[in-house]
This record gives structure tokens, C-alpha cells and sequence, in this order.
């Protein structure tokens, strides 16, 4: 596992994360409250080390063209996810975008129309979205994910099957 590379994802997703509930003006009782962070700060004559998982990616894992809802206003949420051997997502399916970087283990992802495929630890992928799918941990160690949405108000990211 490449910790460096776990925390600058996770950095990232914050900032992702702050921005979105920064640039958001809904005063609803719905809208999710910011936890305060504390972020490393780079000196002006230090640049900080860069290893790209996605770069410009524009498809989803079955080859979807990735399109973000515009439903409402933009809201980004992230989770550490942890699978103990066995352990499965149950069918679901997504509807927004879904940012996954694969922490350590490895997840098996049966989607409808027969594909199967397994993500390793320091994968990252834009998972299908609107296609139902189940994730399972077919290993006898723990999977950890690193999982962001990428929605809008009123869209739910996950919708059990």
C-alpha cells in the first residue's frame, strides 16, 4: 500500500468535498455541514509529489460516458468503506458518478450482462452508473475503499436493489 498516494486521494476528496458545501447558497435544513479539516501546508519552494490514478478520465468501468446530474445544486460526499472477508455491497446501483480508489484488497464487481471484474489496492475507477451491480470481498483479508459521490441535491447516489 503506497500511503502517500492513499492520503494525497483522501486530501483531495476533502477539498472536494469543502468546496462543494463552500460554493453551495442552499440554506436547507437538508444541505450537509462541513467538518472543520486540518490540511497539510506546502511551502511556496517545495511542489508537492503527484501520482495520477485518473487523468481526464471520461468513461465509467462499462465504458459510459461520465455525465454529472443537473438536477440541483452540486454536493459531494466521501466514506472510507471496509469489507471483511465475505462481505458484500448487496445490489445496487448508482446515480451520479462514483470516484473509487481502492485502498488494499481486492473487490470482485459482478454487473448485469454477465461482467465481472476485480479492482487491487492503488486502482482507481469511475463506477458504473444507472447499472445494477454487487461488490464482493472474495479474499480472505479486509478491502478498504476510498469512495467519493459526485451528486446534486435531490439525486441519491446509492440505490438498493
Amino acid at each position: 500500500m503506497n500511503l502517500r498516494r492513499v492520503t494525497s486521494v483522501i486530501a483531495f476528496a476533502l477539498a472536494l468535498g469543502a468546496l462543494s458545501v463552500s460554493c453551495s447558497s442552499s440554506s436547507s435544513s437538508d444541505s450537509a455541514t462541513a467538518s472543520t479539516t486540518s490540511t497539510a501546508v506546502v511551502s511556496a519552494s517545495t511542489k508537492p509529489e503527484s501520482s495520477p490514478l485518473l487523468d481526464k478520465q471520461a468513461t465509467t468501468v462499462l465504458d459510459q460516458l461520465l455525465t454529472y446530474p443537473s438536477s440541483g445544486h452540486a454536493q459531494v460526499s466521501s466514506a472510507v468503506l471496509t469489507f471483511a472477508p465475505g462481505a458484500t455491497t448487496g445490489l445496487h446501483r448508482h446515480e451520479a458518478p462514483l470516484y473509487v480508489y481502492v485502498i488494499e484488497g481486492t473487490i470482485t464487481v459482478a454487473y448485469d450482462g454477465d461482467v465481472v471484474k476485480e479492482y487491487s489496492a492503488g486502482q482507481a475507477i469511475l463506477e458504473a452508473v444507472g447499472t445494477a451491480h454487487n461488490g464482493t470481498n472474495l479474499t480472505d483479508a479486509p478491502v478498504k475503499l476510498l469512495v467519493v459521490n459526485m451528486g446534486a441535491e435531490g439525486v441519491t447516489n446509492t440505490v438498493s436493489l
